[in-house]
């Protein structure tokens, strides 16, 4: 088991995740639940997967007016969730909203360019620099603004770990094994490479999910990391 991975539960349901969540939560360090399952099932999915013993990290990327955003993290933290993901794009005062309305009980992380995103789409919405330069003044808002941590890619971690300091639990989704498909990924690396570059966690979806034995992926994985 490697408290480093944190396995997705990328699924349409608790039905189809469950039998998953179970295999995989002896091995992995922390479960995910994204937008997908969390629209489908409400809060009880959070509790749910927190009842396997592992801590949950709620993925909703949460991006709104400074208000609603505050109520939302204050709604999330009575989940039990170890961790909530909101758009450090949102700004500063909503990522302050956020930290006041966790109130402690959840950490606010800052998700600061999605993986999915190359330069050029990053230009396309008015993103200037290329994804580094951007990632890292994104990173430096939110940690001031009083996130705990923040998500980025792994080409990005180790620039984002020298902006912020050593304080910040910093998230890397964009991971693939080596010689696995990036499916809608832009920016990605094997998850030895995100950790050596200073990952705290690395978030893995499809290469557990779509496994023949993600249990095995999962082990395969915690023995390479450094």
């Amino acid at each position: 088991m490697s408290h480093r991975i944190c396995s997705a539960l990328d699924f349409a349901g608790w039905a189809e995740a469950e039998p998953f969540a179970r295999a995989i939560a002896p091995h992995v360090g922390m479960l995910k639940v994204g937008l997908e399952l969390f629209t489908a099932e409400g809060p009880m999915v959070v509790r749910a997967a927190a009842a396997l013993g592992r801590p949950v990290f709620l993925d909703l990327k949460l991006h709104d007016i400074p208000a609603t955003v505050e109520g939302a993290a204050r709604s999330a933290a009575a989940t039990g969730a170890s961790l909530l993901t909101v758009h450090a794009s949102g700004g500063l005062e909503m990522v302050r909203a956020a930290v006041r309305g966790a109130g402690g009980r959840v950490r606010i992380l800052a998700v600061t360019v999605l993986t999915s995103l190359d330069a050029a789409a990053l230009e396309a919405i008015g993103l200037s620099g290329p994804p580094e330069a951007a990632v890292v003044r994104l990173a430096r808002l939110a940690v001031g603004a009083g996130a705990g941590g923040l998500v980025c890619s792994p080409h990005e971690v180790a620039a984002v770990r020298a902006a912020v300091g050593p304080g910040p639990l910093l998230v890397v989704p964009g991971v693939r094994p080596a010689g696995g498909a990036h499916g809608d990924q832009a920016r990605v690396a094997t998850p030895a490479e995100a950790v050596r570059a200073g990952a705290d966690v690395i978030v893995v979806g499809r290469p557990l999910r779509d496994a023949p034995d993600p249990v095995a992926a999962a082990v395969a994985i915690a023995a390479g990391l450094p």
